[in-house]
């Protein structure tokens, strides 16, 4: 599966990628996410519980942040595990970019599923994929939006 998009975020870029880097907002924003947990200052450990179609899963995964260039991009991958329900894992490239008083986030990603989810057939997961992408951003925006106001 293969996702593109971008997301006009009412902050200054630094907001935006403090906020990007914050295990509490970005938890609070993941949709169906229990907990995430920083090990280091590139490495998480996240519990997301999902449901594709009939399928509920919940996947225990590790997640990596690499090609750091503060505050302008990064490079996200990771992998989950499902138990009987399967395993998805993949990455993104994430860039922020300033255009006047907004931050625009544009991101790529690329992501594979395997065991019983993928055999629910792509349609299904590239609409979830999408549904959850745009619930994520829409609660990112809410959350770096007010933190922004918070701190002027």
């Amino acid at each position: 599966m293969e996702m593109t998009g971008e997301e006009r975020i009412a902050a200054r870029r630094d907001a935006v990628w403090q906020c990007l880097n914050d295990p509490e907002i970005l938890r609070r924003c993941i949709p169906g996410c229990q907990s995430l947990e920083m090990k280091s200052p590139t490495e998480l450990t996240a519990v997301v519980k999902v449901k594709i179609g009939p399928v509920s899963a919940t996947f225990n995964g590790n997640v990596v942040l690499s090609n750091l260039n503060p505050p302008q991009s990064y490079t996200i991958s990771g992998e989950g595990k499902g138990g009987i329900a399967g395993f998805a894992k993949g990455g993104a490239d994430v860039t922020l970019a300033e255009e006047g008083g907004e931050t625009v986030l544009r991101y790529d990603v690329k992501a594979e599923v395997g065991g019983k989810i993928a055999q629910l057939g792509s349609r299904l997961i590239d609409s979830t994929s999408r549904k959850l992408a745009q619930q994520f951003f829409a609660d990112f925006n809410l959350a770096v939006s007010g933190a922004a106001e918070a701190a002027s």
